[in-house]
């Protein structure tokens, strides 16, 4: 009968990741927390509707009533088409960052510097005080989640072992 040698712990996978690093979940819970900022933004946005209206007249005070309605209909169905892929991806990035794939972190940071030239864009274009609290809000939890993801102690982490 063989007897093994004892072990002072459970046998370690050598294809299995170490806990992620204090940063890493830092930046996990700012991506979620961004997601949930990006559905309240979202919300807000529905429950505003008649102030896209006035933002528009005043905005474009020549425009016909035709033009205004389908300026205001097509901002609300880019802004519920664009507020749902922003939650998806704010979800996937912390999902794929959770489990250490290196392609989030730099994922993740391409999607922080397209959502900064959209809130600048965003800037010039007529808009509502809370949005804009709520577009600053998402913006600073994808400022911190990529400052996370790229600290010295996240880069282990994200490194894949040698196969």
């Amino acid at each position: 009968m063989y007897q093994s040698y004892p072990t002072s712990g459970p046998s370690q996978d050598p294809q299995q990741r170490p806990a992620a690093p204090n940063s890493v979940q830092t930046a996990v819970k700012l991506m979620y927390a961004g997601a949930a900022l990006s559905f309240i933004e979202l919300v807000v946005g529905l429950a505003t509707i008649g102030s896209v209206r006035r933002a528009i007249q005043k905005a474009y005070p020549h425009y016909s009533s035709a033009q205004v309605h389908r300026l205001e209909v097509a901002d609300i169905v880019v802004a519920v088409i664009v507020g749902v892929i922003a939650i998806g991806l704010w979800l996937w990035m912390a999902r794929a960052s959770a489990s250490g794939h290196n392609y989030a972190r730099i994922t993740g940071t391409v999607f922080f510097g397209l959502n900064t030239l959209f809130l600048l864009v965003g800037l010039a274009r007529p808009h509502i005080g809370v949005g804009l609290v709520f577009s600053l809000l998402v913006w600073l939890a994808g400022l911190g989640a990529v400052i996370m993801l790229w600290r010295r102690e996240s880069g282990a982490y994200f490194s894949r072992p040698a196969q």
